[in-house]
């Protein structure tokens, strides 16, 4: 009898479990009918990693070593053609899905957040009618700073705080944290979901122009800020509520051989007269610490060091010599943009890649040598057959292509994309720029204001109406605090913004 009973429970906790697990919501990816592996949200990560993998063809493996720029249409909606940003064709996100098979973008000027709302929910849509229906992962270099210049993404809808030197002069890593976490939510309502920073580059060379971007020179003060940084934006372990971070630029750029930047070829080294290479490095041991999901080599070339004299991304000693021996790095390694074809800048302009030290080798050779480094991703690049011709012509093993994607897909599932990819669209509207959080940020910019010297005491400023002249500043800004004219003769005081 006791027997019969234990039978019948046993039954029961079968039938249970089965069911438990039948009435489990899930997406139906491949259109199979059942629930697999991958698409269970009860399954560990690896399980989910393994069933996928080797469901997915070479060329969908292929299409995730890369993530290419998209446009963003003023409805919103997908587009079967390129659309222009900042006067250049970008392809359509329908182009590259479908043709490309690939899952990983990154978009430069939006219409509004509300078009990028329903963009990102409609790019979904479009991932999950695929084959496999992998889900597609949205990155952005930062969007909340006050900048409006040519390369800053302007923060359309969103708080806008100080620039990372800002946060510098302030030096308060629970401030620090604070934007994170309100970025975080922002890109959240928006469905970004893979931040291209921060850059915990050392202002070591006081004409670099990328200096406003950094931390400055203090590596110490870096390593505190980058680390509260990325805990802000992706918690003590990254989940659905996280947003990815690809930390930038290893090895550390800043020491830039008389500051010039290697995005072009004028000068493509970096010196250390000082001998101070592992300085640079102090910042990114607190990226590893704090678990940052990917990291990004920057474009230049060791010079005067035991490396070879090749761009970083390019570079297997630097890559996988330092920074996955070494280090013991397992996340995600991608290139900075543009390391292996030219880009199109408009009528007759070309911007060469930045092939650094390499740049006899041709197409095949350039993405082969990356991959060999260590490298698992390319930015800026949609030529997935590539990788393809190398596999099929037995020059790289499909093994070293899975490593690459285990990694990818590891930070996917992360993210919690393959249970639900899309956002809620009265999100968008209600969490970014919401008022609390652009008065945060207004706060912090106050913050960030630095006197570096005040000669025959012109602060305090007069009281009574003033006459302003200004440079580089709205005009209408200036205008709530005195009279602005356009003879600087004529004015009070002069607000240049250099």
């Amino acid at each position: 009898m006791q027997k019969i009973q234990l039978l019948l429970l046993l039954a029961l906790l079968t039938d249970c479990a089965s069911q438990s697990h039948q009435d489990r919501a899930y997406h139906d990816l491949n259109k199979n009918g059942k629930m697999d592996v991958y698409e269970d949200p009860g399954q560990p990560i690896n399980a989910r990693i393994d069933d996928l993998l080797q469901q997915m063809s070479l060329e969908e493996k292929a299409g995730m070593l890369f993530i290419g720029g998209v446009g963003i249409r003023e409805d919103g909606s997908i587009s079967e053609e390129p659309v222009v940003v900042h006067n250049r064709p970008r392809p359509s996100a329908t182009m590259l899905i479908k043709g490309g098979k690939l899952n990983h973008f990154n978009i430069w000027d939006i219409p509004s957040k509300e078009a990028l709302g329903k963009w990102y929910n409609n790019i979904q849509k479009l991932a999950e009618e695929s084959r496999l229906g992998i889900p597609v992962t949205i990155a952005s270099d930062p969007r909340h700073y006050f900048s409006k210049s040519i390369f800053a993404m302007e923060a359309k809808g969103f708080s806008q705080w100080p620039e990372q030197l800002g946060f510098a002069a302030i030096g308060d890593t629970a401030l620090m944290r604070e934007f994170a976490d309100i970025a975080r939510q922002e890109y959240l309502a928006v469905g970004i979901r893979e931040a291209l920073h921060p850059s915990i580059d050392l202002a070591t060379e006081p004409r670099w122009a990328r200096i406003s971007g950094t931390f400055g020179e203090d590596a110490h003060l870096s390593a505190r800020l980058a680390k509260a940084y990325i805990l802000g934006f992706q918690g003590t372990q990254l989940d659905s509520n996280g947003v990815a971070c690809m930390t930038k630029h290893f090895p550390g750029g800043g020491p830039q051989r008389e500051g010039l930047d290697p995005h072009f070829a004028f000068h493509k080294g970096q010196a250390y007269p000082g001998n101070n290479f592992n300085y640079h490095l102090i910042p990114f041991e607190a990226a590893f610490e704090a678990g940052t999901a990917a990291i990004m080599p920057y474009y230049g070339v060791p010079t005067g060091l035991e490396y070879e004299e090749v761009g970083f991304s390019y570079n297997k000693a630097i890559i996988t010599g330092l920074l996955r021996e070494k280090y013991k790095y397992d996340g995600v390694v991608c290139t900075d943009w543009g390391l292996v074809t030219d880009s199109p800048m408009g009528p007759d302009v070309i911007w060469n890649a930045r092939a650094w030290g390499v740049e006899e080798l041709n197409t095949e050779e350039r993405v082969l040598r990356i991959i060999e480094a260590g490298v698992d991703q390319f930015g800026g690049e949609t030529i997935p057959e590539v990788v393809v011709q190398l596999v099929k012509a037995g020059k790289l093993s499909e093994e070293r292509v899975n490593e690459s994607v285990r990694r990818l897909l590891r930070v996917k599932f992360q993210l919690g994309l393959f249970d639900n990819p899309y956002i809620d669209p009265v999100q968008v509207g209600q969490v970014a720029g919401k008022p609390e959080f652009v008065e945060a940020g207004e706060v912090a910019q106050r913050r960030a204001m630095t006197l570096l010297k005040n000669e025959r005491d012109v602060l305090p400023l007069a009281t009574g109406v003033l006459k302003i002249y200004v440079e580089n500043l709205d005009a209408e800004t200036a205008a709530q605090y005195g009279s602005v004219v356009d003879d600087p003769k004529e004015a009070d005081i002069a607000i240049i913004r250099l």
